[in-house]
């Protein structure tokens, strides 16, 4: 069945229509007879492209498939994907901007005979050029969500209107200083539109990194250029040097180096032959390569980065609720200190007392306008999160981003967190070793499990031929058993023992076999160390982060991984439920804990922690309930996070300062008539610009 715009998993275009489905089973079987499935499926076109859903910067909730204005806020609606293209604003200050320059010069040269000029040539760029902010003004009102826009709205539209009072009846007129602020506005707009342009730089550029089309290979030898659309699990693809990879999926006949920076953060090129995998957006450097496509689509792994980093930037880091609680009351605020401002002015001001008091509170309503107050947060975050997705590191959550800089300790899993998580079989102790080790391996080929593959492999590297298990079952934690020719087998963590203390202080994995309710033998596997992992665990325990390590294997084996690691705390033998219990107590005794992983396993305890942090190279479900997730399973990523946590952080409320001290400053100046309304407006203005300009620096945080 179709979705909405932005949740789609593929789209086609049939009569003039672009429909969008939820799955690419659907999207095939609609290419296939678009007539039939229409019949039987309640499918609604959408004229827009399937990332067209349109969201606010200040309030990422509100979100719909048009462009149009935020009803809270009322800034322009912005694609999840790409840049506004928006040129309507810079159309209506373009506009207004030549028919405000001869109303300023008219108003500063005095020519009163020339008033009914200044009505002509204001008047359009008040109601034409300042429509948009009239229109959004009303909408604050209705939707009973005051604004920016309800200010700029009050503060031009009564300067305005008192001017066409004044020129029929005689007073002072104010035609260039509402259309002066109508064409400062419009060209903060225009500026601040740009600025945040430049924001979603991180997702244009992945999204930029999927090639438009495929070489895929035919069933008769031949080759054929086709969109990546038409890609489909099983194809077979040739990528030429200097090409990028279309799809995820492995290598299946050739070899080349890959350079995988662009979605790892890490430069040195991959090198790359038969069996290995491959990420979809990668640049083949060198020689040619066939590869079998395995994930294609919304399946990729560029796409579910794509995903995260949208799902982050449209998040609200908690820091955000203070802005939120300041923004509810200071428009109002407003609106009553200007009612003051004017008053006071009016009634104990200088002559001429009205025209003194209409200034001062039109500069009191345009100087206040909060929306760099609002734009501080999720500036930030847009910034911090897309530069995080280019160093490898994906944040789901603002929430994950803020509180990462808070961390004290460090849960980490052992297989494939510490270790590569490919464990290699080492050691065979059995009378029969062959038999033994054939019986396993031929009951652990229905495992998923890191230590059931590495069995396998091993009985296959000694030309054993397997059988296929029947009857099969696994307890997470406790080993597999059932039957294998006719034999019942179990495969579990080996008790205690000289024989596997032995191994075990080899820093091996031991596990025993039973054959028909008789022990059989052990065999042990050991699982390298990570490259880094050293590195990574002594700059956390540098920067005073404490690291636990909590692992299902033998308490032996877990000590002298961690004696090589430097690590202090170890629990071994543990089950899913006490890894997450081991978090609780560790929160109880107030620690700001985050949990690293890779497993199954692994995934409550990582919902448990403030933090979770998923391996790329691990299970879905892991990386679902992370709040980030490194996409190369290295932990020096959390280095790379911690880093850009502070830096976003210290940069949200570098914004927040700049904006509150910006209004508080402010205020006073246009209320005791020291700020005209034109010198507010263009203030203002630049007070949302220097905001995101300040963001942006965070796209060249060195990680």
């Amino acid at each position: 069945m179709a979705v909405e715009p932005g949740e789609a998993a593929g789209s086609h275009r049939h009569d003039g229509a672009t429909y969008h489905f939820c799955s690419t089973h659907c999207l095939e079987k609609f290419r296939a007879n678009p007539t039939t499935f229409l019949a039987g499926h309640s499918t609604t076109p959408v004229l827009h492209h399937p990332a067209a859903v349109f969201t606010c910067p200040m309030h990422p909730e509100v979100r719909q498939p048009t462009p149009g204005a935020c009803p809270k806020c009322g800034m322009s609606l912005e694609p999840e994907t790409g840049s506004a293209d928006d040129r309507d604003m810079p159309r209506r200050f373009w506009g207004s901007l030549v028919l405000t320059v001869p109303v300023f010069v008219i108003a500063m040269l005095h020519v009163h005979r020339l008033n009914w000029l200044q009505l002509v040539l204001a008047t359009p760029v008040v109601l034409w050029g300042g429509w948009p902010f009239f229109q959004r003004g009303w909408q604050s009102i209705v939707h009973r969500s005051l604004n920016m826009f309800t200010l700029i709205a009050l503060g031009t539209g009564v300067a305005w209107a008192y001017s066409i009072f004044s020129t029929f009846f005689g007073g002072d007129l104010y035609f260039e200083s509402a259309a002066v602020i109508v064409t400062l506005v419009l060209l903060g707009q225009v500026l601040e539109q740009r600025a945040r342009s430049q924001t979603s730089s991180a997702i244009n550029a992945l999204l930029g990194l999927a090639p438009k089309t495929a070489r895929r290979l035919r069933a008769d030898g031949t080759e054929e250029d086709v969109p990546l659309d038409q890609v489909h699990h099983g194809d077979r693809l040739r990528v030429r040097p200097g090409e990028k990879v279309p799809v995820d999926g492995r290598v299946v006949d050739g070899a080349s180096t890959v350079d995988e920076s662009m979605v790892t953060g890490e430069p040195m090129p991959v090198a790359k032959q038969a069996g290995d995998p491959l990420t979809g957006g990668t640049v083949n450097q060198s020689g040619s390569f066939v590869l079998e496509a395995q994930r294609v689509g919304s399946e990729t792994l560029l796409a579910q980065i794509v995903h995260l980093v949208q799902q982050a930037q449209r998040s609200r880091a908690p820091i955000q609720r203070l802005a939120d609680v300041v923004a509810s009351w200071f428009v109002p605020a407003v609106i009553a200190v200007a009612v003051v401002t004017f008053l006071a002015w009016a009634l104990a001001g200088p002559e001429p007392r009205l025209a003194h008091a209409l200034t001062a509170a039109v500069a009191v309503l345009i100087i206040a306008c909060p929306c760099a107050l609002g734009l501080a947060t999720p500036m930030s975050i847009m910034v911090g999160t897309g530069r995080g997705a280019t160093a490898g590191v994906l944040i789901k959550n603002a929430e994950a981003l803020e509180t990462l800089e808070q961390i004290d300790t460090l849960v980490v899993d052992k297989t494939g967190t510490l270790t590569e998580g490919k464990p290699r079989l080492v050691t065979v102790v059995a009378e029969n070793e062959s038999e033994v080790l054939r019986l396993a391996a031929s009951l652990e080929q229905a495992s998923e499990h890191p230590l059931a593959a590495a069995l396998v492999a091993g009985a296959k590297e000694r030309g054993l031929k397997l059988s296929k298990p029947e009857d099969f079952h696994s307890e997470t934690g406790q080993g597999v058993r059932g039957r294998v020719d006719g034999r019942r087998i179990s495969v579990s963590k080996a008790a205690q023992s000289p024989q596997a203390d032995a191994l075990r202080r080899d820093g091996q994995t031991v596990m025993t076999v039973i054959i028909d309710d008789q022990p059989a033998g052990l065999l042990g596997v050991t699982d390298p160390i990570k490259e880094f992992t050293a590195d990574a665990l002594r700059r956390l325990r540098a920067d005073g982060v404490e690291v636990v390590m909590l692992t299902g294997d033998h308490a032996t084996t877990a000590q002298a991984v961690a004696q090589r690691l430097g690590i202090d705390r170890v629990e071994a033998n543990v089950l899913p439920a006490r890894k997450r219990e081991v978090i609780q107590e560790l929160q109880a005794a107030g620690r700001r804990v985050a949990m690293a992983g890779d497993g199954i396993n692994d995934a409550p305890a990582l919902a448990q922690a403030h933090v979770g942090i998923a391996m790329g190279t691990g299970t879905d479900i892991t990386i679902e309930s992370a709040g980030i997730t490194l996409v190369k399973g290295d932990l020096r990523g959390i280095v790379k996070a911690r880093r850009l946590s502070r830096a976003t952080m210290r940069n949200i409320r570098q914004n927040l300062f700049l904006a509150f001290i910006y209004n508080a400053a402010a205020i006073p100046l246009a209320a005791v008539g020291w700020l005209n309304p034109m010198i507010a407006a263009a203030a203002m203005s630049l007070s949302s610009v220097s905001v995101v300009a300040n963001a942006l620096r965070l796209r060249r945080l060195p990680l």
